[in-house]
């Protein structure tokens, strides 16, 4: 259902998501580095941070690689380029689903 919605408002909306691409990387070093802090902090609070930011930031991801995808905006892949499209989408519904499914089974 969040995958879904994402891509029905990455197709809706008028804002270009793309150029935010440099920050959304910047936030998943953050994230790699805030892993490593949860890694050496074993608490459940801190999981469920650290699990829910994971979701919210691929969610961004998603939003980010469907309007690359659609091509109108400021960046757009390339027609030869749909292996890497379609590994960009795949991989970002898995990480959500993975970051979901660690909010949930905790």
């Amino acid at each position: 259902v969040v995958c879904f919605t994402v891509v029905i408002f990455s197709l809706q909306t008028k804002y270009d998501f793309t150029s935010c691409r440099g920050v959304l990387i910047i936030c998943l070093v953050v994230l790699i580095l805030f892993s490593i802090l949860c890694i050496f902090i074993r608490n459940r609070i801190v999981d469920i941070v650290y699990a829910s930011l994971g979701a919210l930031l691929f969610t961004c991801f998603l939003a980010v690689d469907t309007q690359l995808i659609l091509g109108n905006k400021q960046l757009a892949l390339s027609p030869e380029e749909y292996i890497f499209a379609a590994l960009n989408l795949y991989t970002d519904i898995s990480n959500i689903f993975l970051y979901i499914l660690a909010i949930i089974g905790r």
